[in-house]
C-alpha cells in the first residue's frame, strides 16, 4: 500500500513539471511575439517620420552624370548658394544637378538640364530678391522660432518656397523639396512642378532685347551689381526725369492755354502729380519691353514707381475735390465771412470735413494699395504681429499731439461750435475762421493776418463766437457831459445819426439813457444795433464822431466842468477870468473795437 502511493506521488509529480514546462514556453512564445510586433511597429513608425522628412525616390536625375564633389545640397541655403555660385561661373552643367528633372528622361536631361539651369538663375536674378540668410541652413529645415509665436516651430519641412513670380496674372512657385534615394543623403532640390514653369518664367524675367547687345566684359559683378547696370541705371533715372520735366512744362502750357476759370486751375495744380504718375508709367514700361535689371535694382525700383504712381494719383483725387469744394463754395457761399447765412456756412464746415474725410480714405487706401504690391504683408506680416505692442505704444507717444490734434479736428467739424466763416473773438482778437484743417485752424485776423492754432490748443481755451446763432450785435457809445446837457436833444439827435448809417437796423431798438452820473456830470449811453461786427463798429465810430462834433459846434458848454470854491461862494468856472479856469478833459468809456485790445 505504500508502495503504491509513493508511485501515485512519483506520477503528480512528474505532470507538474511537465505543465510548468509548457506555461513557460507559452510566456517566452508571447514575449516573443509581442516583441516583433513591437519592433514591427516601431520600425513602421520610423518609415513615417522619416517620409515626413523627405520624399522617396527610386532614382535622381541618371542622365546627368555624376554629382560634382564641390556641390553641396544637404540644406536649402547650401543647395541655392551653391546654384548661383555654378551659374555665376558658367557651370550650368554642373548647377542642373540642382533641379529634379524626374520628369524627363534620361536623354532629356542630358540635353536640357544647362539650359533649364542658365534660364532659372536669369530669373531669380530678375524675379525677386533673394536673401539666402532668409533659407534654413539645416538639413531638415526645422522652423526655429524662439519667439513661439510660430505653431509650427520645431517641425521639419521637405517642402519650401523659394520665390512666387507673376505671369499674366498667374502665380507661378518656385519651390525647393528634400529627396533621397535608398540609403543616401537626402538632398535639397528644385521640384519637377517648378522645373515645369521655367521656360515660361523665363520669358518674362529673362534677360531682355538691350541686355542681349551689351558686351560681355560688362556682365561681369560689381558689388550687388553688374558694371552694366551701374552705368545704365543712372542713364535710365535721367532719362524718366527728363520725360517729368516735358510732362511738367506741357501741363502748365495747356493751364494757360485753357480758359480762367476751374478747369486752369485744377490743371496747374496737378501739374508735379501728372509729372510723376506719367514718370512712373514710362519707367515701368521701359523695365517690362526695354530693360531689365537684377532682382535688388528692380525690387527697389518697383517698390519707388509704385510709390509714386500711388501718390500722384492720390493727389489728383484731392485736387478734384479741392477744385469741387472750391466751385461750391463760389456758388453756395462766395467770400468767407460771417455776413453770409448760417446755413451756407455750416455747408462749408460739413464740406472740409467731407474733404478730411476723403484725404484719410484716401491715404489709408494708397498705403493698402502700395502694401499689397510689393508683398510686404507676407515678409512682413509676423514681425508686425510680434511687434505690435510696442509699436503702439512708441505710436500712441510719438503721434500724441498730432492724434489729438486730428481727433479734435473732426470733433470741431461733427459739434460745429465754429464753423469756416464765423467771426470769433480769440485771446482778444477778432478773427474770421477761414479753415479747419486736420491739425490746425487758420483764422483771420481784422487787419489780414493770419494766425495759426493747433485745434487742441484752440478748443482748450474760451472763444466768443459772434456768429454763432446770429451776426447782428448791440453796440453802444458812451458820453460823460455836464449836467446841464439836455438828453432829449442828444437823444433825437443820436437816432437821426444812426438811422443814416447803412449797417444799423432795427432802428426801434435805438436807445439813449442816462446810466450814471456825479455832482459834477452825467453819463449818457446810446445802443444801436448793427448787421454784423465788424461794419457794425465802423458804424459805431461814426456815430461817436457826428455826435461829437455836434456837441463841439452847437453846445461846448455840455462838456464837464470843475467848480472851484472861493471864500462862501460856489462860482462855476465859465464864469471866471481865463487865466483862472480849471478844467478836466472829458471822460469818455471807448467801446470795444477790433484788434488786439478788443
Amino acid at each position: 500500500m505504500w508502495n503504491g502511493d509513493l508511485t501515485h506521488h512519483k506520477n503528480g509529480k512528474t505532470r507538474m513539471k511537465l505543465i510548468s514546462s509548457w506555461l513557460l514556453l507559452a510566456v517566452m512564445a508571447m514575449t516573443l511575439a509581442f516583441s516583433s510586433v513591437c519592433v514591427a511597429q516601431s520600425e513602421e513608425e520610423d518609415e513615417d517620420e522619416d517620409s515626413q522628412q523627405w520624399f522617396s525616390i527610386d532614382a535622381l536625375n541618371e542622365g546627368l552624370g555624376e554629382v560634382p564633389e564641390d556641390l553641396s545640397r544637404l540644406t536649402p541655403r547650401d543647395a541655392i548658394r551653391s546654384f548661383m555660385e555654378l551659374t555665376d561661373s558658367k557651370e550650368f552643367d554642373a548647377a542642373a544637378h540642382v533641379l529634379n528633372l524626374s520628369n524627363m528622361s534620361p536623354e532629356e536631361q542630358k540635353s536640357r538640364g544647362s539650359l533649364l539651369a542658365r534660364q532659372l538663375a536669369s530669373v531669380l536674378r530678375r524675379g525677386e530678391w533673394l536673401d539666402l540668410s532668409d533659407l534654413s541652413g539645416r538639413p531638415d529645415a526645422v522652423i526655429e522660432d524662439p519667439s513661439g509665436q510660430n505653431p509650427q516651430a520645431g517641425e521639419p519641412q521637405r517642402n519650401l518656397r523659394l520665390a512666387s513670380l507673376d505671369v499674366d496674372g498667374e502665380t507661378y512657385d518656385i519651390r525647393l523639396a528634400r529627396y533621397r534615394v535608398d540609403d543616401e543623403d537626402a538632398v535639397w532640390l528644385v521640384s519637377p512642378e517648378s522645373v515645369s514653369s521655367i521656360p515660361l518664367l523665363y520669358e518674362e524675367y529673362g534677360p531682355s532685347w538691350l541686355e542681349g547687345h551689351i558686351p560681355e566684359r560688362f556682365h561681369a559683378s560689381y558689388g550687388m551689381l553688374k558694371i552694366w547696370e551701374w552705368i545704365a541705371i543712372p542713364i535710365f533715372l535721367l532719362a524718366i526725369g527728363l520725360v517729368g520735366w516735358g510732362v511738367y512744362l506741357l501741363v502748365g502750357l495747356a493751364s494757360h492755354w485753357l480758359p480762367s476759370g476751374l478747369p486752369s486751375i485744377f490743371v496747374s495744380q496737378i501739374k508735379v502729380s501728372m509729372a510723376f504718375v506719367v514718370m512712373s508709367r514710362v519707367a515701368q514700361a521701359m523695365l517690362d519691353y526695354a530693360v531689365s535689371f537684377s532682382a535688388v535694382a528692380t525690387t527697389f525700383l518697383q517698390v519707388l514707381l509704385i510709390s509714386i504712381m500711388a501718390w500722384g494719383v492720390g493727389t489728383i483725387a484731392l485736387r478734384l475735390v479741392d477744385t469741387f469744394m472750391l466751385k461750391t463754395t463760389r456758388r453756395l457761399v462766395g467770400e468767407i465771412d460771417d455776413t453770409k447765412p448760417s446755413d451756407d456756412r455750416k455747408l462749408l464746415t460739413t464740406l472740409y470735413a467731407l474733404r478730411r474725410g476723403i484725404i484719410l480714405v484716401t491715404v489709408v487706401a494708397v498705403t493698402i494699395y502700395v502694401l499689397g504690391q510689393i508683398q510686404l504683408f507676407e515678409s512682413l506680416g509676423m514681425s508686425l504681429l510680434a511687434s505690435a505692442s510696442v509699436l503702439t505704444v512708441l505710436v500712441g507717444i510719438a503721434g500724441q499731439t498730432v492724434l489729438g490734434n486730428i481727433l479734435s479736428s473732426f470733433q470741431v467739424s461733427l459739434a460745429k461750435p465754429i464753423r469756416v466763416g464765423d467771426l470769433v473773438i480769440f485771446e482778444d482778437k477778432w478773427c474770421y475762421v477761414e479753415g479747419i484743417f486736420y491739425t490746425f485752424i487758420r483764422l483771420r485776423v481784422w487787419d489780414d493776418r493770419r494766425l495759426i492754432v493747433p485745434v487742441t490748443y484752440f478748443i482748450s481755451k474760451p472763444f466768443e463766437n459772434l456768429s454763432i446763432k446770429s451776426a447782428k450785435m448791440y453796440r453802444y457809445i458812451v458820453l460823460t457831459l455836464h449836467l446841464s446837457a439836455d438828453v432829449a436833444c442828444l437823444r433825437e439827435k443820436f437816432k437821426e445819426y444812426a438811422e443814416a448809417e447803412e449797417n444799423v437796423i432795427e432802428h426801434h431798438k435805438l436807445l439813449c439813457y442816462v446810466t450814471g452820473q456825479t455832482e459834477m456830470a452825467q453819463q449818457i449811453t446810446f445802443y444801436l444795433m448793427t448787421s454784423e461786427p465788424m461794419n457794425g463798429w465802423a458804424a459805431e465810430m461814426n456815430v461817436r464822431e457826428k455826435m461829437l462834433a455836434f456837441i463841439r459846434d452847437n453846445h461846448p458848454e455840455w462838456w464837464p466842468r470843475d467848480v472851484v470854491v472861493f471864500g462862501r461862494h460856489d462860482v462855476a468856472l465859465g464864469d471866471e477870468p481865463a487865466d483862472r479856469l480849471v478844467t478836466r478833459p472829458a471822460t469818455v468809456t471807448d467801446s470795444p473795437k477790433p484788434g488786439p485790445s478788443a
